[in-house]
């Protein structure tokens, strides 16, 4: 009885310790990482900008000459064609000017006229001996004064009756008026700007990059344009960029122009620019500043592919507090963005679902 009692305790006792066995012998699973697949989404270059449709080409309006303004025949918002009288001032005052420099045409004339016979005259006497060299140059050069001086009682007198012309004062290309400086009754003085004239053909954006930004922007440049008011969206390309900042804001005026202008579009409507790069192997991609493995001099990723890891040498060509951008992989790459010290190359990994 002891001795089968012996026995089976032994037996129970052998299962009891072969079952505690294979609890402690577990297969160790593969490191768990944080990831970020690499898509368009990520792509670095798009920024988005507002700004203000404005003309190509604003002409700030004044008159050649000075006077009184006695009719005004726009306001602002009017639209003129070329040719149009926009203003006109009293034309009076350079009437009486035209009539001066005729009437100081007509003694300069005079006084040649009496010069060349006088000089005729003396000449003729020259011939007979009757006076010396010395006489005759002396008319001569009265004679060539006289006519110098009515060639410029001519010109004086040409430049006052274009005067009359600049009394009016006209619109040079079809387009808007945009503001009005002056009414009438005010006296203003040649190149006072009176109006400013927006030419409606060429309409385009004006938008202020920061300084920061103004780098990645280059003339052609292509941009999707989006009104506010407008739907749809419009193609455009960058015009010109200022070399200058603005003092106060120290923003980079930039003009983007319209290469299908929406006919609803009006001036000082909003608009937003969309300046983007499309993405392709090579080009900059967005990451978290997590993801960077740097090494001596080097700027490296970790890359997973079939679960296992490997270093990839990226380029940094831009970051901020929080994400870096980088080139050198390429839209489709799974990438490590945390724990990235802790990795060695062709270690096996588990990525999150």
């Amino acid at each position: 009885m002891n001795k089968n009692f012996f026995l089976a305790a032994i037996f129970l006792s052998g299962i009891f310790f072969t079952g505690c066995g294979d609890k402690n012998v577990e297969t160790e699973k593969p490191l768990l990482v944080k990831v970020q697949k690499v898509d368009l989404q990520n792509s670095a270059g798009e920024e988005n900008y507002s700004g203000t449709v404005r003309g190509r080409y604003e002409t700030n309006m004044s008159f050649q000459v000075g006077g009184k303004i006695i009719s005004r025949n726009v306001q602002a918002g009017s639209f003129v064609e070329a040719g149009n009288i926009l203003m006109t001032i009293d034309p009076k005052d350079v009437a009486e000017q035209t009539r001066n420099a005729e009437a100081q045409v007509s003694s300069a004339a005079a006084r040649m006229n009496l010069a060349r016979t006088n000089f005729e005259r003396y000449s003729e006497l020259f011939q007979e001996n009757a006076i010396s060299a010395a006489t005759l140059d002396q008319y001569r050069a009265e004679y060539d004064s006289a006519t110098a001086t009515y060639e410029s009682a001519i010109a004086q007198a040409q430049q006052a009756q274009n005067s009359l012309g600049y009394t009016n004062l006209t619109a040079n290309a079809p387009g808007i008026i945009s503001s009005v400086n002056a009414e009438v009754g005010q006296v203003v003085t040649a190149g006072q700007t009176v109006l400013t004239l927006i030419q409606t053909d060429e309409p385009e954006i004006a938008v202020s990059v920061p300084e920061n930004k103004i780098s990645e922007i280059q003339i052609g440049m292509p941009v999707t344009v989006k009104f506010w008011a407008i739907d749809g969206d419009f193609s455009g390309r960058v015009r010109e960029i200022s070399p200058l900042a603005d003092s106060s804001s120290r923003t980079f005026p930039v003009r983007i122009s319209l290469q299908n202008p929406p006919p609803e579009i009006r001036f000082g409507m909003t608009a937003n620019i969309f300046l983007s790069e499309k993405n392709s192997a090579g080009q900059k991609i967005i990451l978290p500043t997590s993801a960077i493995f740097r090494t001596g001099d080097k700027n490296q990723v970790w890359l997973v592919k079939e679960n296992k890891l490997t270093l990839k040498d990226v380029e940094v060509t831009g970051f901020d507090s929080n994400s870096v951008a980088v080139k050198g992989i390429n839209p489709g790459d799974t990438v490590v963005v945390a724990g990235v010290h802790k990795l060695r190359e062709g270690m096996e990994v588990r990525t999150e679902n």
